[in-house]
């Protein structure tokens, strides 16, 4: 399929915990979850599956057939012209999008704990810190869990790695937009809630047709 297939449009899932195909979709895919450990392996094919059901019929493809290439703990790709996926993954739930344009999505559980006074010295920049320096106990957590998320599907957009970027990006808590310190880019993310999880979309010209992601199950059998 060529690019003139491609819609101009992006779309948002959120699939809940719970159960999945013991399969992989593809022999490929299969091979490589046989080769993970077993926790993993079912995480790799429920999320590779749900990818492929979601993002398929978009592209007037039939799943097993979607010309992917996921391979473990490597952003999961569609050929040129197809468009691009991301996928992030959370305590059994799922965040997944497909765009036109390069995306970057992210999960977190609401309740995730996290040492966040020392992730907010270690990799915070100094105009972010300043805006969170005051904050204590709760409060303290949830802005540096809010700055990591949005940080992180940016990160994920632009191709890049965590180790390499998060240090270059500041979260703008009163506008909620991000700016990255060495080149004074500035990125609008979306963002939002859902009951027990908190979830941020990065894209360009990522526009949704309804306030959040769309929630999606497995059929049952």
């Amino acid at each position: 399929m060529g690019a003139n297939a491609v819609q101009p449009k992006s779309q948002l899932w959120f699939v809940p915990p719970g159960p999945g195909p013991r399969l992989g979709s593809t022999d490929g895919e299969q091979r490589w979850g046989e080769a993970l450990p077993p926790a993993r392996r079912q995480q790799y094919w429920r999320s590779r599956a749900a990818l492929r059901q979601l993002v398929a019929p978009l592209l007037g493809q039939q799943p097993r057939q979607l010309p992917l290439h996921s391979p473990p703990g490597l952003p999961p790709r569609l050929p040129p012209g197809l468009g691009w996926v991301s996928l992030s993954h959370a305590a059994g739930a799922l965040l997944i999008a497909w765009s036109s344009h390069p995306v970057g999505v992210d999960l977190e559980s609401d309740d995730r704990r996290l040492a966040a006074r020392a992730l907010m010295q270690r990799f915070y920049p100094d105009p972010e810190q300043r805006q969170l320096v005051d904050l204590e106990g709760e409060p303290l957590r949830t802005a540096v869990l809010r700055s990591w998320l949005v940080k992180e599907a940016v990160i994920k957009a632009r191709h890049s790695s965590l180790a390499r970027e998060l240090p270059l990006w500041w979260l703008d808590h009163a506008s909620g937009s991000l700016h990255h310190v060495a080149t004074d880019r500035v990125v609008r993310p979306l963002e939002g809630a859902l009951p027990g999880w908190r979830w941020a979309a990065v894209g360009e010209a990522f526009r949704l047709q309804q306030p959040g992601p769309l929630t999606w199950h497995f059929e049952a059998g």
